[in-house]
């Protein structure tokens, strides 16, 4: 990587940002998001959920505190490119063992720095999120050329991205201290801090590939089942949603975040539709409509469920309901069974690099697996 090296965002509308190099220099593609978190940037690089997307940080500098070999929320970084407005020139932290521009050029991960990211945040705010590449180096070329590369990706509308970020096979993350209860994960994505949680709570978790079949997961004796978080399309995942509404007929107490959710509101029976440009950041407020209780949330979803605060709705499985909202929008942020034995957030719950308002829903199914 040069800090000299040309570098160009192209958005499939034609707009175009120029800049230089930051990480790997050459030529990447994916969806055009914004991400409006001040801090952790190396748990949102390292997020599965961001699969096939360019995020743009919206907070002006960006790596001041380098990068660990701590706070990764999985094995590699997923984002299909990095753009920042004005990157750090020194990275100041105890645990930093590299810089994260080093991170992502050994890594492979085209990024470009010294852009307007203000201005292209306001564009994608009005235009919404949209297909993007950036280029540098050799991969640079004319304009229409580069639009032509940009607008011949696939879109995220029907992208079926899950099997892409899941594991290869089961792994077992054993709890702390005695084992009180089972619960099999199944990985659509599923970030480090979601078994650690558990774990915390004496729990046991078996963590599956999202090919899973509904036997092999019964076959684990579950005692609770998790839906994790995930990248593309809700629409694409039939498989999961008949593995969510044949683990409802069992009656095996069930939690979901983000990708869960909307897996558990589609066996439900709801619609999910893609937003304009969705909601990431770790600042997002969101209204439990039973208590009336707000906690500000880490988010990462361009999909969400179609529905109102407080709606009440007949399923196979019992009467549900909109459990949470987002308080900025009006948008799902929940959906439960009004018996209790399965919920779901859209919302991140294990949130690093925070916040921590809502990891009492962790104690909440831990709850629902001691009462059945």
């Amino acid at each position: 990587m040069s800090a000299d090296t040309a570098a160009a965002l192209v958005l499939e509308d034609g707009r175009v940002f120029r800049g230089t190099a930051y990480g790997a220099v050459g030529q990447t593609l994916g969806e055009a998001v914004f991400c409006t978190a001040m801090t952790g940037y190396q748990e949102t690089l390292t997020d599965p959920s961001y699969h096939r997307q360019i995020v743009v940080a919206t907070a002006p500098q960006i790596g001041n505190t380098g990068w660990n070999d701590e706070d990764d929320e999985s094995a590699k970084i997923w984002v299909a490119g990095y753009a920042v407005r004005d990157p750090a020139r020194l990275a100041s932290n105890w645990r930093a063992t590299t810089t994260l521009p080093a991170e992502l050029d050994s890594q492979g991960v085209v990024g470009i720095a010294g852009i307007d990211t203000r201005a292209l945040v306001r564009h994608l705010r009005t235009r919404g999120s949209m297909k993007a590449g950036i280029f540098s180096g050799d991969a640079l070329a004319g304009t229409e050329e580069l639009v032509a590369r940009v607008t011949g990706q696939p879109s995220m509308l029907g992208a079926d991205l899950a099997g892409e970020v899941s594991t290869d096979s089961l792994y077992t993350i054993e709890p702390t201290g005695e084992p009180r209860f089972t619960v099999v994960a199944v990985d659509l994505g599923i970030k480090t801090n979601t078994p650690r949680m558990f774990a915390e709570r004496g729990l046991r978790v078996h963590v599956v590939p999202s090919t899973t079949s509904l036997d092999q997961l019964l076959e684990l004796k579950p005692d609770g089942v998790f839906l994790s978080n995930g990248p593309g399309d809700p629409a694409t995942q039939d498989s999961a949603v008949a593995i969510t509404q044949g683990v409802l007929e069992r009656g095996v107490p069930l939690f979901g975040i983000c990708f869960g959710n909307q897996i558990l509101g589609r066996a439900l029976g709801r619609e999910t539709y893609k937003m304009k440009f969705g909601h990431r950041g770790i600042n997002i407020p969101v209204v439990e409509h039973e208590t009336g209780r707000i906690s500000i949330t880490a988010q990462n979803h361009g999909f969400a469920l179609e529905g109102e605060k407080g709606e009440q709705f007949d399923t196979p499985f019992g009467r549900a309901e909109v459990s949470h909202v987002c308080a900025n929008d009006g948008t799902v942020e929940g959906v439960r069974l009004l018996d209790g034995r399965a919920f779901s957030v859209q919302y991140h719950p294990e949130a690093a690099a925070g916040p921590h308002d809502a990891a009492y829903l962790f104690d909440r199914f831990a709850g629902l697996m001691e009462g059945a």
